[in-house]
């Protein structure tokens, strides 16, 4: 019996089999100190647990309409519209079982077999998966480091459009390298958009996620709403990971594709994880800003230890909850040239798991320095401290 012939182009989140190393290396009795998924270890705020309790008592367990229950959407319309100075029908917006199926949703619903996608590279692998697996021609665009993190090769992104490109995907303070675009660059970004008459898909989950400063989105600039799709998710502001839910906001005729794509795919998003989500856009936020001060804190003690540690270097971001530091000199005071090897024997000689560079999208002709990705999301100030201290002590002893 054959498989499909697709499923060769599938690729993977691959920070999992980081994961599995990490979890392998516990079970035999060590320590491990986890930097290497973005998952949260801070708890849902008891309101929106209530809310999903109360749901399903209140026999809110049936099926639901594919876009999403009205009040949902109506609050999400109203938030996501607020907190970019947007005015967003809730006919716009569909409800979907977290962020990662508007991606796989908007490629189907602009992109054609052959046809090109730009997307960032180092970036968050599913863009570079999909693609793929849908037949369409991945175009990385890169990143060029920068006093202050990174900045979008704006020239190495421009030389990559042909005729037959159709899309681009921007993620605006970024996974994995927490890049930030000025607003000048994003400007750059709707001009390119708009002169090639590109779809956008403005991957935002991370636009509450941040410590200084205040986030703004592509699609409130002039002509990008009606070529744009926002992705909204739930997972990071309000801690809900293992909720599965977020949304797209698209021009309607790409919500009514995304509204039938549901349908198909899953009937529905849970009804009651969707009155939870009313609960978490409507209720308290104090454990939002809570959440907050929490990674800030776990951000400027992670870059302190990464920025005093021999051959390591970062800059501070002023969001997500990553830090991407550069690490070149570090493999060659330990004496390897592979990241792969780096990070096996940091795990195994100090205990701490990261992902690497080559976790987030093909390598490149451009990938001459070394990096990684330290998540600060899922492990607390004190084992921060436990573990970079032994990665610094191990590098210093070379």
């Amino acid at each position: 019996m054959k498989l499909a012939r697709r499923l060769e182009r599938l690729g993977t989140e691959t920070a999992f089999s980081v994961a599995n190393a990490a979890a392998d290396w516990s079970a035999r009795g060590n320590t491990v100190y986890p930097f290497h998924l973005g998952d949260i270890d801070l708890p849902m705020a008891p309101h929106i647990v209530e809310a999903l309790n109360k749901a399903i008592a209140d026999g809110h367990t049936g099926y639901c309409p594919g876009p999403g229950i009205p009040e949902l959407r109506a609050a999400l319309a109203e938030e996501i519209g607020s907190q970019r100075g947007m005015t967003i029908d809730p006919s716009s917006v569909v409800v979907t079982t977290g962020g990662k199926p508007v991606i796989t949703k908007f490629l189907q619903a602009v992109m054609n077999p052959g046809e090109g996608v730009l997307y960032p590279n180092p970036g968050f692998p599913i863009y570079e998966s999909q693609i793929d697996y849908f037949g369409g021609q991945a175009l990385p665009y890169r990143y060029v480091p920068t006093d202050d993190g990174f900045a979008i090769d704006l020239e190495h992104l421009r030389s990559m459009i042909t005729d037959t490109t159709t899309a681009i995907i921007y993620n605006d303070l970024q996974n994995p390298i927490s890049a930030e675009s000025t607003q000048e660059e994003r400007e750059a970004i709707a001009q390119i958009a708009r002169e090639h008459d590109l779809w956008v898909l403005s991957d935002e989950a991370y636009f509450e996620i941040r410590y200084e400063g205040t986030s703004s989105s592509i699609a409130a600039l002039p002509g990008m709403a009606e070529r744009t799709v926002i992705l909204y998710t739930f997972s990071k502001k309000f801690a809900m990971t293992g909720s599965r839910l977020g949304c797209a906001v698209a021009p309607q005729a790409i919500a009514e594709v995304m509204s039938t794509m549901n349908t198909n795919d899953e009937s529905c998003t849970n009804q009651y994880v969707q009155w939870a989500g009313i609960a978490a856009l409507t209720g308290p936020q104090d454990h939002v800003h809570d959440m907050l001060a929490t990674f800030q804190e776990r951000r400027d003690l992670t870059c302190e230890l990464v920025n005093s540690t021999p051959g390591m270097q970062v800059a501070v971001p002023h969001s997500t909850f990553y830090v991407f530091p550069d690490v070149t000199e570090a493999m060659e005071r330990v004496g390897v040239t592979e990241l792969s090897e780096f990070a096996d024997l940091a795990l195994h000689n100090t205990g701490v798991s990261f992902c690497t560079r080559e976790h987030f999208g093909r390598l490149q002709e451009w990938d001459e320095r070394k990096y990684i990705r330290l998540a600060y999301s899922g492990i607390d100030a004190e084992a921060i401290s436990k573990g970079l201290g032994r990665l610094k002590e191990w590098i210093e002893s070379h």
